[in-house]
């Protein structure tokens, strides 16, 4: 089973560890207990809202970034998981961005733009 506190407290260390910061100095800006920020990030105990939001805060990283990290992990897990059990279980699917380049020559001189769009938007027609 795949617990999200788990993983939540996974990519918190990893947030903490990547700025060469201390528990107790992020316990200490969060106004958190050190005790109960390192259960936090050892999966141990449920962070509530307002606890993420000052973690969020004490670390200068927003909640949305954090849990975008967090729901790549549950999808990577999830994948292991399934390929562990033998059970296909479709990835995450997320739009490509293609680039495609045109070239105006209508009249002036050439003008080339880059656009990206995803890839099933995109259809390219060669005259």
């Amino acid at each position: 089973m795949i617990l999200l506190r788990r993983l939540l407290g996974d990519v918190l260390r990893r947030q903490r560890q990547r700025q060469g910061r201390t528990l107790r100095e992020v316990s200490s800006s969060a106004r958190v207990s050190l005790g109960y920020l390192s259960e936090v990030e050892r999966g141990q105990k449920e962070a509530s809202s307002e606890l993420l939001s000052a973690i969020c805060d004490a670390l200068d990283v927003r909640m949305s970034e954090l849990m975008r990290e967090v729901s790549d992990e549950l999808s990577l897990a999830e994948l292991a998981q399934s390929a562990a059990a033998s059970e296909p279980v479709p990835a995450p699917v997320r739009p490509m961005l293609n680039s495609v380049s045109v070239t105006s020559v209508a009249g002036g001189p050439p003008e080339r733009v880059t656009i990206k769009a995803p890839a099933e938007a995109v259809n390219v027609v060669a005259a």
